[in-house]
C-alpha cells in the first residue's frame, strides 16, 4: 500500500472537483515481462537481484501513474536500496547475537531473552516501516516538486506497538482507532512540497463498516472457545495433571467426558475463522484502501475513492485462475522431469540422494517465485489501478502555490524494513 500510498497523495492542479483525473496507463504484458525476467534473475544471482527488481516495479508504477495529465517519478536506485540492506544486516546481526548470548544463560536474563528479542525486533520493524515510507516519499516527484516527510520515527514506533497490543487484546476492536491513529501521524508529518498533508478518516466510520466483517469471522470462533471452555471439567483436568506417572491422555479422557467435544469445538471454529477470513480479506482490503485514500487531506485539496469491492474480488479470482494453470503446469513439468531423471540416472545412491535433494530446492524456490509473478502482476497491480481510477479529487487549485521543499532520505529504513521483511513498493 505504501506505493499506492505516494501515488493516491499527488493531487492535481485542475478545477475542482474532478473525477477520473488519475489514470494508470500500464499495460498488463510489459508488466508480466519485468516480473518474470526479474525473477529469472533473481533465481540466478541467489536474490540479489531484488533491489533492482523492487526499483524496476516502483519505476513501471510510478511512471505510468498520470495525474492531470503529468506523470509521477520515482528516482530511487537499487544502489540505495544494496547499501541500506547492508547497513542493515551489519545493524542486526550484533543485536541478533547478543539474544542468542543472552538466551544460554539460565538466569532470568535467559528466560526473558525472548520476549525482550521480540518486543525489540517488532519495535524495529515498525521503526523500519516508517523510515522506509519517508525513503519512498521522498523518491517521488510530481511536477519536479518531491513529496518528503518529517517527525520521528521513534515516536511512531512506540506508538505501533501500543496499538498493536491493544489490538490483540481486544481481539481486533481496536484495529479501527489505531488505523486512525497511525495514519494521523503519518500524514501530518508528510509534505508535498511545502504543502502539509493530513488525514481525516474516521475511526468509528471504519469500525461500522468493518465490525460485519469481523462479527462474521470472529464471532463464531469466541462462541466455540466458550463453548469449549465450558464443555470441560477443569478440576478434574487439574487433577489428571497432579496425579503424574504415566496414562495422562487415558486419564483426561476418562475424567473429562467433554474433553473431545471441546476439541471439535476449537478445530470447528478455527476452520469457520480461517475460511471467512480468506473469502472476506478482498472485501476487507476494498474498505481500508477505500477508507485510506478518502481520508487524505494536503491543505485543501481532498481525496474521495470510490472503489467498487466487486471489482477488488475481480483481481483475487484471477490470481486463483491464473494460480491453478500455474500448479497444473508445473506438475506436468515436475512429472515430465522425474520419469526422464528416473531413465538416466547411473550414480551412487549419494549423488542420486544430492540430486533428489536439489531438484526439491530448485523446485520449491520456482514454485515461491512463480506464485509471487502471478500475485503481483495480477493481485498487486490491479489493486494500484483500481485504487487511482477510483479516485476523485477537489480543491486541487491549491497546488498552484506549492514551493519545493525537503530533500532525499537515506535508504536505512528500507534496508531495515528488507532485512525484517515487513517491507512493500
Amino acid at each position: 500500500m505504501t506505493g499506492l500510498e505516494a501515488g493516491a497523495q499527488a493531487p492535481v492542479a485542475t478545477a475542482a472537483p474532478v473525477s477520473g483525473a488519475i489514470r494508470f496507463l500500464g499495460q498488463n504484458k510489459p508488466f508480466w515481462r519485468l516480473l518474470i525476467r526479474g525473477s529469472v534473475l533473481l533465481l540466478l544471482t541467489l536474490g540479489i537481484y531484488r533491489f533492482w527488481l523492487t526499483t524496476d516495479v516502483r519505476r513501471f508504477l510510478w511512471g505510468n501513474t498520470e495525474i492531470a495529465g503529468d506523470n509521477l517519478e520515482y528516482t530511487g536506485t537499487a544502489l540505495e536500496l544494496l547499501i541500506g540492506f547492508l547497513i542493515a544486516v551489519a545493524i542486526l546481526v550484533p543485536i541478533n547475537s547478543l539474544f542468542f548470548l543472552a538466551a544460554l544463560d539460565l538466569g532470568l536474563i535467559g528466560e526473558l531473552s525472548g520476549l525482550l528479542a521480540f518486543v525489540m525486533l517488532a519495535l524495529l520493524g515498525q521503526f523500519a516501516i516508517y523510515r522506509a515510507r519517508r525513503y519512498r516519499l521522498s523518491r517521488t516527484v510530481y511536477r519536479g516538486i518531491r513529496f518528503h516527510q518529517e517527525g520521528s520515527a521513534w515516536r511512531y514506533a512506540f506508538t505501533a506497538l501500543f496499538w498493536w497490543l491493544l489490538i490483540a487484546l481486544t481481539i481486533g476492536l481496536a484495529y479501527p482507532w489505531a488505523q486512525a491513529s497511525l495514519e494521523r501521524l503519518k500524514m501530518r508529518n508528510t509534505y508535498y512540497g511545502d504543502l502539509p498533508g493530513r488525514f481525516e478518516g474516521s475511526a468509528l466510520s471504519l469500525f461500522l463498516r468493518g465490525f460485519p466483517l469481523w462479527l462474521l469471522v470472529i464471532g463464531p470462533f469466541v462462541a466455540g472457545a466458550v463453548a469449549a471452555f465450558r464443555a470441560i471439567d477443569w478440576p478434574a483436568l487439574a487433577a489428571a495433571f497432579l496425579e503424574g506417572g504415566s496414562g495422562l491422555a487415558g486419564r483426561i479422557e476418562a475424567s473429562n467426558p467433554g474433553y473431545a467435544l471441546a476439541i471439535i469445538y476449537m478445530i470447528s471454529a478455527s476452520v469457520w475463522a480461517l475460511f471467512t477470513a480468506g473469502v472476506l480479506y478482498p472485501a476487507f482490503q476494498a474498505l481500508m484502501l477505500r477508507w485510506w485514500s478518502s481520508g487524505l487531506r494536503f491543505g485543501s485539496l481532498a481525496v474521495t475513492s470510490r472503489l467498487r469491492t466487486g471489482n477488488v474480488y475481480r483481481a483475487y479470482v484471477r490470481f486463483l485462475i491464473y494460480g491453478l494453470l500455474f500448479a497444473v503446469a508445473f506438475s506436468i513439468v515436475v512429472w515430465v522431469g522425474l520419469v526422464l531423471l528416473d531413465l538416466v540416472k547411473h550414480g551412487s545412491a549419494e549423488a542420486e540422494e544430492l540430486t533428489t535433494a536439489l531438484i526439491i530446492v530448485l523446485g520449491y524456490v520456482m514454485v515461491a517465485l512463480g506464485y509471487s509473478v502471478i500475485y503481483q502482476a495480477t493481485v498487486k497491480l490491479s489493486l494500484w489501478r483500481l485504487g487511482m481510477e477510483a479516485v476523485e479529487l477537489s480543491g486541487i487549485d491549491v497546488l498552484s502555490r506549492v514551493k519545493a521543499a525537503g530533500k532525499p532520505s537515506s535508504a536505512l529504513g528500507e534496508g531495515l524494513a528488507d532485512a525484517l521483511q515487513v517491507g512493500g513498493y
